[in-house]
């Protein structure tokens, strides 16, 4: 009777791992491609952000005194910064929505760096965001406002919404991967929106009861909203302001920086941790 000695086959350790550049950008474009694949989520945010500015631009704009501005070039800068927040919950949702698919598992059992998959994510929720800002815009336009200073003060503003949308992007992905659910995340989400609030978006600070002024003054979202308020409403919004121009620019890119850098860290450490 004749044998047969089956040598099974040896398998090799890959002696390099995906860099973390192009973990990065494979990450983000698998997240950008989703979105793009479920144009549902564009519809619903755009009819949402469309349906909230025209309630604040026609139903209470009439009951709230900006000190001469008009309302509406008072609140579209406002609300444009503030979208990256009201669009933050689906970010959060579908952070939770891969850790209960595997997806997050699968990643970590790859050798890809860690830090990079976060990075992704960051990357790719930008991204969205960033088209969601400029639907946002351009309803903006479309119910009167007009920018009152130039094209490339307006471009620098538009450029700020951006890095607060990177930055609270850290802050929705730590929300999704503490929550575990997506239904729980989307809830959790809604504790960020008082912030909004509670900030210089859509009324004065100086409206504000005054044990509240101090807080609502010196938060992240209003030192953005006004950077944003002043560059393009010019020296019209400069009056209203009690600090100039570049005050609130450079306390934008401080709190994005800072912003990132925590929400970073504690995002990193959870994904670590599994």
């Amino acid at each position: 009777m004749q044998t047969y000695s089956i040598t099974a086959p040896s398998i090799t350790a890959p002696h390099r791992t995906a860099g973390p550049t192009t973990t990065t950008i494979e990450v983000a474009r698998r997240t950008v491609r989703k979105f793009v694949r479920s144009p549902q989520l564009a519809v619903v945010g755009t009819i949402q952000g469309a349906m909230f500015l025209l309630i604040f631009r026609y139903v209470f704009g009439g009951a709230i005194d900006t000190g001469g501005i008009p309302y509406v070039d008072f609140l579209v800068p406002g609300f444009v910064l503030t979208s990256v927040l009201f669009s933050g919950s689906s970010a959060a949702s579908g952070v939770a929505e891969d850790l209960e698919a595997g997806f997050i598992d699968r990643l970590r059992s790859l050798p890809i760096p860690r830090t990079s998959v976060m990075a992704g994510r960051a990357l790719a929720d930008t991204i969205t965001g960033t088209w969601g800002l400029a639907i946002t815009t351009a309803i903006g336009f479309l119910v009167g406002f007009r920018l009152h200073a130039s094209a490339l003060d307006g471009l620098a503003a538009f450029g700020l919404c951006i890095v607060a949308a990177y930055a609270f992007s850290w802050v929705f992905i730590y929300i999704g991967l503490m929550a575990g659910t997506a239904q729980a995340a989307q809830g959790i989400s809604l504790l960020v929106f008082p912030f909004t609030f509670v900030s210089s978006a859509f009324v004065p600070v100086s409206s504000m009861p005054g044990w509240m002024q101090p807080f609502a003054e010196h938060q992240p979202i209003t030192v953005m909203v006004n950077a944003v308020r002043s560059l393009v409403l010019g020296s019209g919004a400069a009056q209203h302001l009690p600090h100039p121009t570049g005050y609130y620019v450079v306390g934008t890119l401080l709190w994005g920086a800072a912003i990132s850098a925590v929400f970073g860290v504690l995002s990193v450490l959870r994904y670590r941790k599994g």
